[in-house]
């Protein structure tokens, strides 16, 4: 099944002319959204539901409400009926769900758009809907135009009429490429029009050209016009952050420039990740969302063709990548900042802590680790992590975190007594009371005869001159693994570029990797995953022979 991670991502390095040219767009840009005719407001009509003024998206009664979530490929992927729901553990106040309006994938039936909308509510998560259809249009072939899915939009109204305060309509995604991205302006305000005069009240999203990351400065040129061929007022402006925005001031300038001309805008998909095209600053684009509290949708939940962009592995949310965690878990991320819309409930921040969590029990004691496992803590919106900490006295050590009620802390010394406790967090940064302790006492140190390793290698994706791979570490020994150093050779000379979960070094065919510091630990019986993409030539023949730590492992 095909997803849009290496779509979303195809981006075309501009050639010095085009620089000029993009350099030229951005200075008009800036004048265009600088002039002080006309302010981004809505007409003072009472508002329905989310809704647009100076500039900020607020909810029916008035409230600020920041977006943080994530994309999730319904269309794609309509069986991952548990996705919203753990989506939601996990933080996120929205999710932006793909949908196809029949053009170029299935169409989603309202029946279908119906159980979606019913799905966020009953998790509540505000939904951005979007056709996924116009993806590069212009330039993809494939692609459909946003006129068709203004049409869709409109066979759905029966659907969406009074789900105002609970759905957002993202027109199209990344309706325009990289050929004449000029056009995407009359279109995308045609687009707007018709689903205005059809009665539609809700908030609008549009996407930016230049599949969705605007690098000639077409959307933030002509920003100012699309906002007023809205009557309503209520619209947003979506830019898509991949590796087009890769310096901080390319991230910051262009966020501020709509902000300081009180146009709305969020960051409707962003990767962080690395790859052949370059690598995205994530971490500025979070940390000036959180600033100028704009919203962010991190791309995607799971079921990418380009795998380093799944956030959880395999739909699992016990399985966060190290792209997942740094979006649910890191600094200025979902857990750290979002806030729930008070549509559901709430009349303001949530103050109130989950309760605190069972007492851990030990499982799994080997010289240098140990598993814990605990009784779940409840909350008045949701649980979605948890903090193990080592305790010595009246102090604290933090020692592993968790998004489930599972964890193994690493690192340990041999025949030593630790006590261990847990708390609970909810995703507006509450803290439950402290867990009751447990005390384990470590094994025995006995040496290495226990080591064992069996390493699994693919190729996820090729194309002339390189390739994606993936590498699964499994311990099969009877000891966890506290770091290590894989060591394999490349048949046919290919070489590593990028790599996440570890870092290589290449002498030749040879080739070393060494964990990383959120891969280095490896229970017993469990496994790690590192990706990477490289160079090859005609032939790409897999390592067959590799060892961990010196030890020889078996080829899976």
């Amino acid at each position: 099944m095909r997803s849009t991670g290496n779509t979303s991502r195809s981006t075309t390095r501009t050639t010095p002319l085009l620089a000029v040219v993009a350099a030229l767009a951005t200075l008009l840009g800036l004048l265009a959204l600088a002039a002080p005719a006309a302010r981004a407001q809505s007409p003072g009509a009472a508002a329905t539901g989310l809704h647009i003024s100076d500039g900020r998206l607020l909810e029916g009664n008035g409230n600020d409400f920041v977006m943080r979530g994530v994309n999730h490929a319904h269309t794609w992927y309509p069986g991952e009926t548990q996705s919203l729901a753990d989506i939601k553990a996990l933080g996120a106040n929205t999710v932006r769900v793909v949908l196809s309006d029949g053009h170029r994938w299935t169409r989603n039936s309202p029946e279908d758009v119906a159980a979606v909308v019913d799905d966020c509510k009953a998790n509540r998560l505000i939904c951005v809907l979007e056709v996924h259809d116009t993806t590069g249009y212009g330039e993809e072939a494939a692609a459909g135009t946003l006129d068709h899915a203004a049409d869709y939009w409109i066979s759905l109204k029966d659907v969406l009429a009074g789900e105002e305060d609970y759905v957002i309509v993202n027109i199209g995604n990344e309706p325009w490429g990289n050929t004449n991205p000029q056009g995407w302006t009359e279109p995308t305000i045609a687009a707007v029009k018709k689903l205005r005069a059809a009665g539609f009240q809700h908030t609008i999203m549009v996407d930016a050209p230049n599949w969705g990351q605007d690098w000639q400065g077409v959307m933030r040129a002509n920003a100012r016009s699309v906002y007023a061929a809205d009557p309503t007022g209520n619209l947003i402006f979506s830019i898509h952050m991949y590796s087009v925005f890769d310096t901080a001031q390319e991230i910051t300038d262009y966020l501020n420039a709509f902000v300081a001309a009180e146009l709305p805008i969020v960051i409707g998909e962003f990767g962080g990740p690395a790859d052949q095209w370059g690598d995205p600053d994530e971490d500025t684009m979070m940390a000036a969302a959180e600033q100028l509290d704009l919203g962010y949708l991190a791309w995607s939940w799971s079921g990418n063709t380009d795998p380093i962009l799944d956030l959880a592995i395999g739909f699992d949310p016990a399985r966060l990548s190290s792209w997942g965690q740094r979006i649910f878990h890191g600094a200025n991320g979902i857990a750290q900042t979002s806030r729930e819309a008070t549509v559901f409930g709430g009349t303001g921040p949530d103050t109130q802590a989950p309760t605190a969590p069972g007492t851990p029990a030990a499982s799994a004691v080997s010289p240098t680790s140990v598993t814990l496992t605990w009784p779940a803590a409840d909350d008045n919106v949701a649980v979605t992590g948890y903090d193990v900490v080592r305790v010595s006295g009246t102090g604290e050590t933090p020692a592993a975190s968790a998004t489930t009620t599972r964890a193994t802390v690493s690192g340990l010394s041999a025949e030593t007594t630790y006590t261990f406790a847990v708390y609970a967090k909810d995703a507006a940064g509450n803290r439950s009371p402290r867990s009751a302790t447990v005390t384990v006492t470590t094994g025995k140190d006995t040496g290495t005869p226990g080591a064992g390793c069996a390493v699994g290698y693919r190729v996820v994706n090729q194309w002339p001159g390189g390739f994606q791979g993936e590498i699964t570490i499994r311990n099969t020994g009877t000891a966890g693994i506290n770091g290590w150093t894989l060591a394999f050779a490349f048949p046919d000379g290919q070489t590593i570029t990028n790599m996440w979960g570890g870092t290589p070094a290449q002498d030749g065919t040879a080739v070393t990797v060494a964990a990383a510091s959120y891969t280095a630990g490896i229970p017993t019986s469990g496994s790690v995953t590192l990706g990477f993409t490289g160079t090859r030539a005609a032939a790409n023949t897999a390592p067959t022979a590799f060892a961990l730590n010196g030890t020889a492992c078996t080829v899976s």
